[in-house]
């Protein structure tokens, strides 16, 4: 275990350069399945995540080669299916909830796929039911061993057909869309995630030969082809990790330019920032926030307090709420932030209770945060990291406060955000990482 030690209250000057997107690393990494030519992906997040899916496809068989930073190029022509009936990746896979997008694959090209329960982030209940009727749908037989907590799904030959997703579950879209490119005939997929991740990963398929209209839409049609071949893909800049830079800017009173922020894929998170009185200026692909003492969070056309929600794409992303939820303790002005999508993704504000803030918690999904305006710094103190998003947002906390913080369980940090300490230190972050 490692903890954080922060000296707060230092104001930060330079560039921050954006990992590529995890939530797209883990998707199109598990798309080189489909095909038995070579794969080459750039710009991936080298986080403790998505090495672990690396791993995991390595031992399944997948020929694996980094070739710098970042780039990897994989080959899945030699698929030892044994393996995951091997307690090793029952282990593996168990801890990583991205390891479920390797059912889809598994399946349409060899017809069978198992997967352990996975984890992740305690967030909330993120139920699994879309991928499973997704793919039944496309006539897979479904079990599920309650003992071994184990899911299988088989198919001798998967078949198109319309669906309409219950919920539009990134995750669930993306293995129903892998699973139906090489189904027999044609699958239209309706109510369908749409974010940038999922677009990509539509992207690289189309590359890799597949076909598919509707990309960018909640209405996807996917016609099945025999084969794939390889690609080259490019993963997009991370647009938490975008996000959670200008809340840092904002909390530190900090000058700080976001160098290739990919800002045509960040949707309305720019908007929605400016709406809590953030500047922000757009320099060709670099977003620039200058420092700013001072911001005052916009109220409704009728003068009601500001609310914040996540929502499926188009809508505001649920892993930037804990960003806003943080920035608004500084700001001048009242808002409700609404976790709609996750119901435990908030019970991390005690923390900055103790800290100062005035938050108070309505329930599990809502809480109202009173800005201080920047007039009282907030208090460091000693916390835990949550999860991958919460610890973030505290980081950023404990680098306005004032005083020497400590955040424990910081691998979950590590999970989402690479070399976080080394890249904020280089700005004048007071970050020091201490190993236990």
């Amino acid at each position: 275990m490692a903890t954080f030690k922060i000296e707060g209250g230092a104001q930060l000057h330079g560039d921050l350069h954006p990992q590529g997107a995890k939530n797209e690393a883990l998707q199109v990494i598990c798309a080189v399945l489909l095909t038995s030519e070579e794969v080459k992906i750039n710009n991936i997040p080298e986080i403790s995540d998505v090495i672990k899916l690396i791993e995991i496809l390595t031992q399944l068989g997948v020929k694996t080669e980094r070739t710098s930073k970042g780039n990897y190029t994989f080959q899945a022509d030699e698929i030892k299916l044994d393996y995951l009936k091997t307690e090793t990746f029952a282990r593996q896979a168990s801890s990583l909830r991205g390891s479920i997008m390797i059912l889809g694959p598994l399946l349409s090209r060899f017809g069978i796929g198992y997967i352990p329960q996975p984890g992740g982030d305690k967030i909330g209940r993120r139920r699994l039911d879309t991928h499973f009727i997704g793919l039944q749908k496309l006539g897979a037989t479904f079990n599920y061993n309650p003992d071994e907590l184990f899911y299988s799904v088989e198919a001798s030959k998967l078949k198109g057909t319309y669906m309409l997703l219950d919920e539009a579950s990134v995750t669930g879209t993306a293995n129903i869309v892998m699973a139906a490119s090489m189904a027999e005939g044609t699958t239209t997929i309706y109510n369908a995630a749409c974010e940038p991740y999922l677009q990509q990963l539509c992207k690289m398929l189309v590359s890799m030969g597949a076909i598919i209209e509707g990309i960018g839409s909640n209405l996807l049609t996917v016609k099945g082809v025999s084969s794939l071949k390889g690609c080259t893909h490019k993963i997009l800049p991370d647009m938490i990790e975008v996000g959670s830079f200008i809340g840092l800017a904002a909390m530190t009173n900090s000058e700080i330019t976001i160098k290739n922020a990919g800002i045509q894929h960040l949707g309305i998170i720019p908007e929605q920032f400016k709406r809590m009185g953030i500047i922000l200026e757009e320099r060709n692909d670099d977003l620039f926030i200058p420092a700013q003492d001072h911001y005052e969070i916009e109220t409704f056309m009728d003068g009601s307090i500001m609310n914040i929600a996540d929502a499926p794409w188009p809508g505001l992303t649920p892993d930037l709420l804990s960003i806003f939820l943080v920035i608004a303790t500084q700001a001048k002005g009242s808002v409700l932030i609404h976790q709609k999508m996750f119901e435990s993704r908030l019970f991390f504000v005690d923390k900055l209770i103790d800290m100062g803030a005035q938050i108070i918690l309505c329930d599990p999904h809502r809480a109202t945060v009173i800005g201080l305006d920047h007039k009282y710094q907030l208090r460091a103190t000693k916390m835990s990291s949550p999860d991958i998003r919460a610890g973030v947002a505290l980081l950023i906390a404990a680098l306005s406060a004032q005083g020497v913080s400590k955040i424990s369980n910081i691998e979950q940090i590590d999970r989402g955000y690479e070399n976080i300490d080394e890249r904020l230190n280089a700005i004048g972050a007071r970050i020091s990482r201490i190993e236990s």
